[in-house]
């Protein structure tokens, strides 16, 4: 947590005078990267190789290292840059562990309000010191979710947007924050009761999903099996996360 907050101060510092004219392209001109996110890694990157030596790492500015251990650390340095080079603050840190291909530690850490969203394997999920749970509803029509737009639509595009009005006229409404990584934590911590998007990658979920079913939620893809992290399909959520799925399922798969 404290590399999260050293790492934070160095992007909410840059916030405040960034150069528009430093923004790239990485393969269509919705999908923003900046120095601000390649220096981020690199710091990132630097600091967990001397937390575990000769882990594997899987970041989303290009970080690519097979370890030399049963660790492997999923890095996302600022989720939801776009956001961000728009000054739109709702930015954030996401760092997950695995072990064996299997996650056992997540960090989502808000930038802008300095919310520290953590957990570790077979203990509770927290928000600074404060433990979080998902929502107790489990009617969708009492709820309230978040989706996102992918930066490469596919031939399912009008299907999803079908999936999204079903949504809006069974529920309290669709949020779209804009940072996978901030959507789902905000369901671990019950703000939100689901969430859902596709085209999504390891980087974008891995810490907030392990979060989320670590404060008592569930994370699936769009068939409700269990590739979601590299599948590029998730449904999360706490008690509604049947119906959503049902809801997904029927239209996504006919």
């Amino acid at each position: 947590m404290k590399l999260c907050r050293e790492v934070a101060q160095f992007i909410k510092g840059e916030s405040s005078h960034f150069d528009k004219s430093r923004i790239e392209q990485k393969g269509s001109f919705t999908n923003l990267v900046s120095y601000v996110d390649k220096e981020s890694e690199k710091k990132i990157v630097s600091a967990l190789k001397k937390i575990i030596p000769g882990s594997g790492l899987l970041a989303e500015e290009g970080t690519d290292t097979k370890g030399e251990n049963e660790y492997q650390w999923i890095i996302d340095p600022l989720d939801g840059t776009t956001n961000f080079l728009h000054g739109l603050p709702i930015f954030a840190i996401s760092i997950a562990l695995r072990r064996n291909d299997k996650v056992v530690l997540g960090v989502v850490h808000e930038v802008t309000h300095g919310e520290c969203f953590h957990a570790i394997e077979n203990g509770k999920a927290y928000c600074n010191e404060d433990e979080i749970q998902v929502s107790s509803i489990t009617h969708l029509n009492e709820s309230l979710l978040a989706t996102g737009f992918p930066y490469y639509h596919s031939e399912k595009k009008d299907i999803y947007l079908d999936i999204i009005k079903e949504f809006l006229e069974n529920t309290h409404g669709i949020r779209r924050l804009g940072s996978a990584a901030i959507d789902l934590v905000y369901v671990a911590a019950g703000r939100l009761e689901g969430f859902f998007e596709y085209d999504l990658k390891p980087w974008d979920v891995a810490g907030g999903a392990f979060i989320l079913e670590q404060a008592g939620g569930k994370v699936t893809d769009f068939r409700g099996g269990d590739n979601f992290l590299f599948g590029g399909e998730l449904c999360a959520a706490g008690g509604i996360h049947p119906e959503m799925l049902k809801v997904i399922k029927d239209r996504w798969w006919k």
